[in-house]
């Protein structure tokens, strides 16, 4: 399906397109607000226009890009692949991390949002090693051991799997470059080794902790049998 500009300046969708929205954090309706007149496109005949929409759910403004098809004497087609100018942020739960690691891995994770590959694999080196220097030394292999399980799990590909280990552990080595496959590979296995070091690992402890409570109240309310009639006795 695509979408079209009519020589009348009327806009047409033959669906509604939802996404994302990197301001309220909703998957919401992207309604047209600002479309591109037809007579300067037909005039300038670029490769993309300029769409601004409007976010369904805050009414923001979301602002797209969109490659142009065709140019016709009725109208003007579109592609339905909409990019968009601002894209929502990762999502990571940060405040379980210490705030010297929760900065760098911020920055890290907007540096894949914004398709700076090469420096999202510079701050995920960066990230791990202040990792490891905060964590105890008899644990370090622990976050190795996340690593390779994590990859375990994704069932890797063998050169993938070289690439992330170069970029995130061998420091000896400057940090190679890396495409859209291999960020779009090391920003997964990058979240998911801090979700197992310090998210999972914070909440179990917690969660003990709060089972030992109630545990230990339960078991201060509960009178043995036979006692309350010892003490009816012997009073």
């Amino acid at each position: 399906m695509s979408i079209y500009v009519k020589n009348n300046n009327s806009f047409e969708q033959a669906e509604a397109v939802t996404r994302e929205c990197p301001h309220c954090g909703a998957n919401a309706q992207l309604v047209p607000l600002a479309t591109p007149p037809y007579a300067a496109l037909m005039q300038t005949r670029p490769r993309y226009a300029g769409i601004c929409f409007r976010c369904a759910a805050c009414n923001e403004p979301r602002f797209a890009r969109l490659a142009i098809r065709s140019f016709g004497p009725d109208q003007i087609v579109l592609s339905t692949n909409i990019v968009e100018i601002e894209r929502p942020k990762e999502r990571f739960q940060f405040g379980y991390l210490p705030a010297p690691i929760e900065r760098l891995f911020r920055e890290a994770l907007d540096c894949y949002t914004a398709d700076l590959y090469t420096a999202f694999a510079v701050m995920c080196r960066r990230v791990v090693q202040m990792a490891l220097a905060e964590i105890q030394t008899h644990t370090r292999p622990h976050l190795y051991d996340l690593f390779k399980d994590a990859l375990a799990l994704s069932e890797m590909d063998v050169e993938t799997t070289g690439v992330l280990e170069t970029v995130l552990f061998a420091t000896d080595r400057p940090e190679p470059d890396i495409g859209p496959e291999e960020a779009a590979a090391l920003i997964e296995i990058i979240k998911d080794v801090f979700y197992q070091r310090y998210v999972r690992t914070a909440k179990l402890k917690a969660a003990i902790r709060m089972r030992r409570f109630f545990a230990g109240e339960i078991t201060q309310k509960i009178t043995p049998i036979g006692l309350s009639q010892r003490r009816t006795e012997s009073a």
